[in-house]
């Protein structure tokens, strides 16, 4: 039997229609049965704040514990102002804590940036490389995924219609579903 690995994947964005959801409900969809997808949202993580880092709120706790039972990170967000949202900065901020005790550290990383605009979030992306080095595992840098352009890709429903977006959505978790493979530690 293959191994399968649990990947959490992290949604920048809070909004309930968000682009960045609706992608990562389709790669749920179309993810290769050795990559188990998990969507995680950030509507529940409170601000961090170092002072709470002796009794950690319980919903830091938890989120770190999900990411802990994950083999893998995928990240999925929007681009806000050329950078990241500030509730995924905040989210990174949590599962990087304590010091030297990264929940993310060692899993092996993706990142896709989403728009409906032009640039599919590539500020986002690039800001993302730069934050999670040294806290974080490998991040996969090929095939790099800036998906611009969203407003015609779903239905009413959130369905992913646009068939070429869904080609390339499989193509990168073909290369994801590699790397992880290559990176990843245990099966979760």
């Amino acid at each position: 039997m293959a191994t399968s690995h649990r990947v959490a994947v992290i949604v920048g964005s809070l909004r309930k229609q968000a682009f960045s959801l609706r992608v990562a409900n389709a790669l749920v969809k179309l993810a290769p049965p050795s990559l188990q997808l998990e969507v995680v949202t950030l509507q529940d993580i409170s601000f961090f704040n170092q002072d709470l880092e002796g009794t950690p709120p319980a919903d830091w706790v938890a989120f770190r514990d999900r990411i802990k039972a994950s083999a893998a990170v995928l990240f999925v967000t929007p681009e806000y102002n050329r950078s990241v949202p500030g509730v995924l900065k905040n989210a990174i901020d949590v599962a990087s804590r304590p010091s030297g005790k990264s929940s993310l550290n060692g899993r092996p990383i993706g990142i896709i940036g989403t728009s409906p605009g032009a640039h599919g979030g590539v500020s986002a992306v690039k800001h993302l490389q730069q934050i999670l080095p040294g806290i974080s595992g490998p991040i996969l840098q090929q095939p790099e995924m800036y998906l611009g352009a969203l407003g015609d890709a779903f239905d009413d429903k959130g369905e992913l219609t646009k068939e070429s977006l869904r080609d390339f959505l499989k193509l990168y978790l073909t290369a994801f579903e590699a790397w992880v493979g290559q990176h990843a530690k245990t099966a979760s």
